[in-house]
């Protein structure tokens, strides 16, 4: 019989849920909208939802029970989200043992952006080192380190919430309440933010044509930009450039074999990579400049099977 678990990927934007096996390979999937602003109720409502519906898709499995990547800062140990900024009214959520309540499976929840750090570092871009750190930058920035073999959790697991590095002073305040985050520079959301204005100026027009009278999106400018539009171009080597400033950080802190690059900015790292190189060659110190910048190598599937390998 196929050893599987299910698996979830709880994002601000998007919440994804899967049957993962134990060879990495996802064998059934769904998504929806995160309902973020409703509270946690509600999420938990889509959870139980989602999961059945893949559940259904290979009835023939019986899953061993359920992984769950969520948003810091969590206790993965305890199962408590604590107090995820994407998410509204969510504040010591006792979430695994409330699916497990609703779903009757073991559950155990992890960082999204440390469960996207151990299936990259089993079955991705991360295989065959002891060092490696992964970033994710979606709707926030998260990042998972994997160091001398082992997951890097710190007290509570609360270990490497980058996007909460403070890497400029006095600039956007950050979801979280500070000012100058990475996160609040150089997600996803700060690059729509930056298109936005743009779009808003009259300055950008083939973003605004993407965006279709919506809020522009930090796909919209990349695909604007792979398109050709030098607007779209210059937003994102702007985005490049802030990418690289907390990449040397990263660099100096951790020490990794490789750095690698995720969720939806992340896929658009062919058209940011030499201004990333650049930037690391310019601030990092001269033994941290080889250390290789590579996408994601499952792409959006990384933290759905490091999910699955929390319960696996």
């Amino acid at each position: 019989m196929t050893r599987a678990a299910l698996a979830v990927d709880l994002g601000g934007t998007e919440l994804r849920a899967a049957i993962v096996e134990e060879t990495g390979a996802v064998s059934a999937f769904a998504a929806t909208a995160t309902a973020a602003a409703a509270g946690p109720d509600a999420v938990i409502d889509q959870i139980v939802a989602l999961v059945g519906r893949v559940a259904t898709e290979r009835p023939q499995i019986a899953p061993v029970g359920l992984g769950v990547g969520a948003p810091g800062p969590l206790d993965g140990e305890a199962g408590i989200a604590i107090a995820p900024p994407t998410l509204a009214g969510w504040r010591d959520v006792p979430l695994a043992a409330r699916l497990e309540a609703r779903l009757g499976l073991p559950v155990r929840i992890e960082n999204d952006a440390n469960a996207a750090a151990l299936g990259e570092w089993r079955f991705g871009a991360g295989r065959g080192t002891r060092s490696v750190v992964f970033v994710t930058v979606s709707t926030g920035i998260g990042g998972g380190v994997i160091a001398d073999g082992r997951l890097l959790r710190g007290h509570r697991g609360l270990a490497a919430e980058v996007g909460h590095m403070t890497i400029a002073a006095g600039r956007e305040r950050c979801a979280c309440g500070a000012l100058g985050c990475w996160e609040a520079l150089a997600s996803g959301t700060a690059l729509g933010r930056e298109a936005a204005r743009r779009v808003e100026a009259g300055e950008a027009p083939a973003i605004a044509a993407r965006a279709a009278g919506g809020a522009p999106t930090a796909r919209h400018v990349a695909e604007a930009a792979r398109a050709g539009d030098p607007v779209a171009a210059g937003l994102l080597q702007a985005e490049a450039v802030w990418l690289g400033i907390g990449l040397v950080n990263l660099l100096h802190l951790y020490a990794p074999e490789r750095l690698i690059l995720g969720g939806g900015v992340g896929e658009a790292l062919d058209l940011m990579r030499a201004t990333i190189e650049a930037t690391i060659a310019e601030r990092a110190m001269v033994a941290y400049r080889d250390v290789p910048v590579v996408a994601a190598a499952l792409g959006r599937n990384a933290g759905l099977v490091g999910a699955a390998g929390l319960v696996l």
